[in-house]
């Protein structure tokens, strides 16, 4: 069975996190041409031409952050496609219901880019990403992938960001699910993914303790550990 990877808005970093995997990165990522206007249906319907120009049916599917959005966007829109689903440091909907929060968001992710560069801007973006304990090399990974998104792709996926809302088919999931929630994600909130994993049925949550939205970097032993198991056929 294929695993598919889906990254967060930060871009593309799994590397050699899970053997044998596809990162796929979203369309704008990873040199890849943008989409004409970012939704997540148009998102799904991409990952899905995707899966068929490879010859792939049924696929596993691991989503960060906004990924994990996508992958229930798909799993949503195309159930017979997916095999297993992992919802690692995610929300079944975007922050709150009044409007104004969307608008404090997208100030506060967009305020460091004015008058600068996605070179410049990323230390700043990542700020507070990562916690001390995180090790030496996870940073500059972060950094890395957050420079090379190209400042559109960045501004458009942040937009498309704030209209996700598939709370209500969490019910209708139908595949083996895991969760992996970081103790002290304040993006992906432990309260809300232990939410998600009561709504969908059968779903199971496992927590890494001390870690915040980027645990993959953070703590990839732990990540591993958590994630590797349930992969298995």
């Amino acid at each position: 069975m294929s695993i598919i990877l889906l990254h967060g808005i930060g871009g593309p970093s799994w590397d050699d996190m899970v053997p044998g995997a596809i990162d796929w990165p979203m369309p704008g990522f990873g040199g890849t041409a943008p989409l004409p206007d970012m939704t997540f249906p148009a998102l799904a319907e991409a990952l899905r031409d995707a899966l068929d120009a490879r010859g792939l049916d049924r696929v596993t599917l691991v989503g960060h952050s906004m990924g994990g959005m996508l992958a229930q966007e798909f799993v949503a829109r195309f159930p017979g496609r997916v095999a297993k689903l992992v919802l690692y440091g995610t929300t079944p909907a975007f922050g709150g219901r009044d409007p104004s929060f969307a608008e404090q968001f997208l100030a506060a992710r967009l305020g460091p880019l004015e008058g600068r560069s996605m070179q410049d801007a990323a230390p700043e973006l990542m700020a507070g990403m990562l916690p001390d304990t995180a090790p030496p090399e996870a940073m500059p990974r972060a950094l890395a992938a957050m420079r090379a998104i190209p400042e559109d792709v960045y501004r458009d996926t942040l937009r498309c960001l704030t209209t996700f809302d598939r709370r209500a088919d969490l019910p209708k999931i139908a595949v083996p699910t895991l969760l992996i929630a970081g103790e002290r994600d304040q993006a992906a909130p432990l309260k809300t993914m232990q939410r998600m994993a009561e709504a969908i049925p059968g779903a199971r949550i496992t927590v890494i303790a001390g870690a915040g939205h980027l645990i993959h970097l953070e703590a990839p032993d732990a990540f591993r550990a958590a994630l590797l198991p349930f992969l298995e056929p």
